[in-house]
Parts: structure tokens; C-alpha cells; sequence
């Protein structure tokens, strides 16, 4: 007994150690890096797994359509990263192989498919063995604490953004977890102050400089008392003495689940912000409401370094059933969108993301079903490129809101 418990100790010793190192690093600070003072903008493109470099490699044609004038003067560079693959991965049991990470921190942004992570099916059958998501992995590594989902349905009143913290919570320490003996398991989530304090001013200088003037913290803290009790706290407090102009108030996960389908409360919510798991069920949850987990993109926000991605997964049922190329590249579009408007060219930005409403929402000239019932990747991402030259898109996209 005493053995089993000194280990678990050790373990935990560790993990402690660890974190008290990183919030060290975190007191240090960093400024945002300004992209109009860059020459060239590095954008690394890194396809993941399975249908993953299929859909990615529609959405930088459309990145390099529209990017066109700013390649050819050296404003802007595209860079492929390669060996972000789950094989490789696999080979060198390496959620990020540390030459794929070299490469990755040359680039100022990152474009990725969704990247494979094994499932408890893939560990019992050998398929794969228990790697750390590559997700995961990136956002610590290159310190992208926040996830930035919006969702929109004019129709409904909604336009929500959601501000999920990416670098702590229930995830950051998920495969640090120990089982004890074959009758006890314990996984660790942690939350720093001043991991919680960033993420928080993020969500409330968004609400502020938009004028969305609404904050609705996610929590569980009536039952996670410390770690969701740190994060109620300091959200009360900033809201109470630094933005007090901004409407705050404060949810438990299971009831915000509910009323994120309630008709009656959903237009009333603007800005969401949320530890990482939570963060991770509701957005998922809005983005089935915009339509489907394939409708949304994903923006992976950090001072030095952003990633955007689809938020769905690798669907590798499509790839063994020879359904690859029918794959829908909509939601890691919706990511480029927010990729440009990162960087500073909203203009452009704003062009993809009224091109690819009246592509996937109004017009629908072609439908991507996943099946050869409909369109291929290619084929949508090509009348995405033909619409973006409509002289008129801007009016079109304007007629089509007032209907």
C-alpha cells in the first residue's frame, strides 16, 4: 500500500513541479505580434490525417487565389509543413514530432487539418498506440490559449462567439493521468490565475471593442468548487471593477447546454467564455445548431503564433469507403476566412466569408453531401473561387440578407 501511495505522490509531484515552471513563463509575458510590420507573413500548411489534406489543400487554393498579388511581392509565403501525420506520429510516439515543431514555429500562422487522435478502439485493437492529441500538444507548445469559434443563424438572431481557454483545464494534463492500482484512476485539471485572467480579458475587450456588451462565463463551479471556483471568482471581480460597462453574468455547463436550443434565450447571448472542456461541449453543440460540426471553423489564438482549423474530425470511415475527395471543406474555409482576417486583410476576409454564404447557404448551385450524391471538394471549392469574381458579390450577398 505505502508503495502505491509514494508513487502516486511522485506522480503528482511532478505535475506540480511542471506547472509551477509554466506559470513562471507565464508571469514573463509576451507582446502581440503586429502583421503589418512582417515581410514576408510565414503561412505554414500542415494537412493532418485522413481526409484531412484533402479538404486543407481546397482551402489554400482559395488562400492563394485571393493572396495572389501578396505572393508575388513577398508579403506573403506559404510554407508546407509535412510529418504532422498520424503514422508519423505513431512511428516516433510523438504527439508533434520535434522536427514537425521546428517547422511549425518558423511560420507566423498555421492552416491544419484535423489530426488523428487514438481512440480507447484503436489502443484495444493495436490500430494505434496512445499518443496525446496533436491538438493539444500544439496549443501548449506554441501557447494558443485561446480557441475563437463564431456561429451564426440570421434567421434564428444568433451571433454568438465563443472564447474557449485551450491551455489548461481537464485536457491539458490528459495523458498524465495515473491509475493507482486496477481499482483506482485519476486524471488532473488545472487552472492558473493568470492562464484564467487572459482568456477572460480576451472575451471582455471582444464584447467591449464590438459593442456585443454581453459576457456569459461557463462553469461548473457549483460542483468543481476550486478550479471552476478560480475561474467564477476572477470573472465576477474583472467584470465588477474593469468592465463594468459590459453586461457579465455566469452559467453552469448542463443548464447553458439547454438553453443554447431554447428560442426564446438563444438571440439574447453575444460572447461565451469557458474553461476548456466546457468550451470544447458547447461549441460543438452551437456549431450543430449553424448547421452541422462541418459548418464551423476554428481559430487557435496566441500572441506569437495562430492556428486555424476545422473543428470536426478526421473521418476515416469516408477514406476506407473511398469517399475522400466527397469530403465537405466548408468548415476549415470558414478557418482560412478567419485565418485572413487575423493577419489584416478583413477585406479580403470578408469577401470569402460572403462568397461561401451564398455558395453553402443560399445559392447551393452545388451541394457537398459526402456521397457522390453530391459535389466533390474540388468542384465546391472551385465555385467558391468562381463567386469570389462576381463584381457584384457584395450586392448579391446584401439581397440575399434582406430575404
Amino acid at each position: 500500500m505505502e508503495d502505491v501511495v509514494q508513487k502516486a505522490k511522485d506522480h503528482f509531484e511532478g505535475l506540480v513541479k511542471a506547472q509551477l515552471k509554466r506559470i513562471e513563463e507565464l508571469k514573463k509575458g509576451a507582446d502581440w505580434i503586429d502583421y503589418s510590420k512582417l515581410k514576408p507573413i510565414i503561412i505554414g500548411v500542415a494537412g493532418g490525417d485522413y481526409i484531412g489534406p484533402e479538404i486543407t489543400k481546397h482551402a489554400e487554393s482559395i488562400l492563394k487565389f485571393l493572396l495572389k498579388e501578396e505572393v508575388e511581392s513577398g508579403k506573403i509565403q506559404f510554407k508546407d509543413i509535412e510529418g504532422l501525420t498520424i503514422e508519423n506520429r505513431a512511428k516516433l510516439m510523438k504527439a508533434i514530432p520535434d522536427d514537425v515543431l521546428i517547422e511549425l514555429k518558423k511560420c507566423h500562422v498555421i492552416l491544419k487539418g484535423p489530426t488523428h487522435t487514438p481512440s480507447s478502439a484503436d489502443l484495444a485493437s493495436g490500430k494505434w498506440p496512445n499518443l496525446e492529441s496533436a491538438n493539444v500538444s500544439m496549443r501548449r507548445e506554441l501557447d494558443l490559449f485561446a480557441n475563437v469559434r463564431p456561429v451564426k443563424v440570421p434567421e434564428l438572431g444568433i451571433d454568438w462567439i465563443f472564447f474557449r481557454e485551450n491551455t489548461e483545464g481537464a485536457y491539458v494534463l490528459g495523458s498524465k493521468g495515473i491509475s493507482v492500482t486496477e481499482d483506482l484512476a485519476f486524471d488532473f485539471c488545472v487552472h492558473t490565475k493568470q492562464g484564467t485572467d487572459r482568456i477572460l480579458r480576451l472575451a471582455f475587450d471582444y464584447a467591449k471593442k464590438t459593442g456585443a456588451n454581453r459576457v456569459s462565463l461557463v462553469t461548473k463551479a457549483n460542483v468543481v468548487k476550486t478550479t471552476d471556483g478560480m475561474y467564477l471568482n476572477m470573472a465576477k471581480k474583472l467584470a465588477k471593477e474593469e468592465y463594468p460597462e459590459i453586461k457579465f453574468d455566469d452559467w453552469y455547463i448542463d443548464i447553458m447546454a439547454a438553453k443554447l436550443i431554447d428560442p426564446e434565450r438563444q438571440k439574447e447571448f453575444r460572447v461565451f467564455v469557458a474553461p476548456n472542456l466546457y468550451g470544447d461541449i458547447i461549441t460543438d453543440e452551437a456549431a450543430q445548431i449553424q448547421g452541422s460540426v462541418g459548418t464551423a471553423g476554428s481559430a487557435n489564438i496566441g500572441k506569437r503564433y495562430a492556428m486555424f482549423e476545422a473543428i470536426h474530425g478526421t473521418a476515416p470511415r469516408m477514406v476506407e469507403t473511398g469517399r475522400t475527395k466527397y469530403a465537405d471543406p466548408t468548415s476549415i474555409i470558414k478557418a482560412s476566412a478567419m485565418l485572413l482576417n487575423h493577419i489584416g486583410f478583413v477585406g479580403k476576409a470578408r469577401k470569402l466569408e460572403m462568397a461561401l454564404d451564398i455558395c453553402a447557404i443560399y445559392e447551393k448551385k452545388l451541394k457537398v453531401t459526402g456521397r457522390d450524391t453530391g459535389a466533390t471538394g474540388e468542384e465546391f471549392g472551385k465555385y467558391i473561387m468562381q463567386t469570389l469574381q462576381d463584381p457584384n458579390l457584395e450586392k448579391k450577398w446584401e439581397n440575399y440578407q434582406k430575404k
